[in-house]
């Protein structure tokens, strides 16, 4: 159990060495810290990330699209080392303001387009080339149901759940408690939905399925937080046949490890290095 006796201020104030392994990144204040022009390669596509969960969104849709032979999805990955504060420079701040990965600018177009935030890159990429977003209106408009689902419950996984039970300097078994109960009940909701269609919108792959499978299909490999033990994750049994079936895909594997730091590059991934972007998707 915890001490129980602090009471809050009436006016907050930010103690850096309160924040425990994130005190170097985690700041109440937005903009840049430093001036910095980002790389640009050789393709329209330029990604500024780094391979965390929500890094491996994008990676895996671009993988997909090349994979179905879509030549304009070629794009160059520029490593954002966020423990080192590679996304407070000047110039991704212009491309992401709110300083999370993933970014992508879009040299196609003049002038480029900038899109930030995850699930917006990838209904942006869906819409650009024409694949894993149906166009029929029903269909389409359960799959972004599913996306903004995942938008909206992730941050109880890793902001939440994630912190407290892996990272956090103090076991708070209120805290853990409190996540992992609605971590469980999200892993139920998928665990249903799942017992009617092969994956999440229905029986097509779609970016509702990229977009969850980094986060909640880590969990089902053992692979986020070494939780699953923890979590029982092998008694939601339509949730672990989907995840398995995901994670069996080439484009799957190839998009897990681009711009990934840590970890052997042949195996699936861990996520032990802290994803310090958990709490903005």
């Amino acid at each position: 159990m915890t001490d129980n006796t602090y009471q809050p201020p009436k006016v907050w104030a930010w103690k850096k060495s309160d924040a425990g392994q994130f005190s170097n990144i985690n700041r109440p204040v937005a903009g840049p810290t430093h001036e910095k022009a980002l790389p640009v390669g050789k393709h329209p596509l330029q990604l500024y990330s780094l391979g965390t969960p929500n890094g491996q969104k994008v990676t895996i849709l671009l993988e997909e699209l090349l994979a179905l032979g879509v030549s304009g999805a070629e794009y160059d990955a520029h490593l954002i080392r966020i423990g080192e504060g590679d996304q407070f420079s000047s110039g991704f701040v212009e491309v992401n303001p709110n300083s999370k990965i993933p970014a992508l600018l879009d040299n196609s177009a003049t002038p480029a387009i900038r899109v930030f935030e995850s699930g917006s890159i990838l209904v942006y990429l869906a819409e650009k080339f024409g694949h894993f977003l149906p166009k029929d209106i029903a269909a389409r408009t359960e799959t972004l149901n599913w996306l903004f689902w995942l938008q909206g419950s992730a941050p109880y996984l890793g902001g939440g759940f994630g912190h407290f039970y892996h990272y956090a300097p103090q076991k708070i078994e209120y805290a853990i408690n409190r996540f992992a109960m609605e971590t469980k009940r999200q892993l139920d909701v998928l665990d249903r939905q799942l017992a009617g269609h092969r994956f999440i919108a229905g029986e097509d792959y779609s970016i509702a399925d990229i977009a969850i499978w980094p986060w909640y299909g880590a969990l089902a490999k053992g692979g986020l937080y070494e939780s699953a033990e923890f979590l029982d994750i092998a008694s939601y049994k339509n949730f672990t046949r989907w995840a398995d079936e995901v994670a069996s895909r080439p484009a799957v594997k190839r998009g897990q490890i681009v711009n990934r730091t840590w970890g052997d590059p042949q195996l699936p991934e861990r996520h032990d290095a802290s994803d310090f972007d958990t709490l903005t998707l």
